[in-house]
């Protein structure tokens, strides 16, 4: 458990893919009133896969640190997989169990991810630009 700690401390003082992306073909976000933990992420889809991903947030050390792993974790993944994922995948990608109130915090990334990944999926149904 030890190691998995020193990680999400890792995550959170040196995030990964932190940023913004010039023309991301979505942008999306998520707000935990509870807590007050903010992410947003921007993307970039080719061919089905997520090829760029790219963050902002604030709150606490599980949702920031979820957040960059998570950028890592999905890129190169088709989006289809992607919405596949569950809150128990998360545990797993971060490797290690959570509470429910943590849980909330983890699962931002996840649900804000999902969230965009269905709009741009719309988008293109309904033969909008992306």
């Amino acid at each position: 458990m030890k190691f998995y700690k020193e990680i999400l401390m890792d995550h959170y003082k040196n995030p990964r893919n932190k940023g913004h992306i010039d023309k991301p073909d979505f942008a999306t976000a998520q707000y935990n009133p509870s807590c007050g933990d903010s992410v947003s992420f921007e993307a970039v889809i080719e061919d089905n896969i997520l090829k760029k991903v790219a963050f902002e947030g604030k709150g606490c050390v599980i949702s920031l640190a979820t957040a960059s792993i998570f950028t890592e974790y999905v890129v190169g993944k088709h989006i289809d997989d992607i919405l596949k994922l569950e809150k128990e995948d998360i545990e797993g990608i971060i490797g290690m169990e959570l509470g429910p109130t943590r849980m909330k915090c983890a699962l931002l990334s996840l649900v804000a991810l999902q969230e965009g990944i269905m709009e741009y999926k719309q988008k293109l149904e309904n033969g909008e630009d992306v």
